[in-house]
């Protein structure tokens, strides 16, 4: 699974981006309201360890998740 964090420009808000290993998107949020994408997809009980990762992810930048 890849992440990859989305600079907002004016109003539009900062997003993350899950993908799986053939990069088709698992799930787009918000980076202040990830709690209903991450259940849908069966993440929620990663979802502390996901939020900590996308802190200190720059933005643009990929990055390969273990999960």
């Amino acid at each position: 699974m890849y992440i990859i964090k989305v600079k907002g420009v004016a109003k539009i808000p900062d997003y993350v981006q899950l993908r799986d290993e053939k990069f088709t998107l698992l799930a787009y949020f918000r980076v202040d309201r990830p709690d209903k994408s991450l259940d849908k997809i069966g993440l929620a009980d990663k979802a502390e360890y996901i939020m900590n990762i996308v802190k200190d992810l720059p933005f643009g930048q990929i990055l390969k998740l273990e999960i």
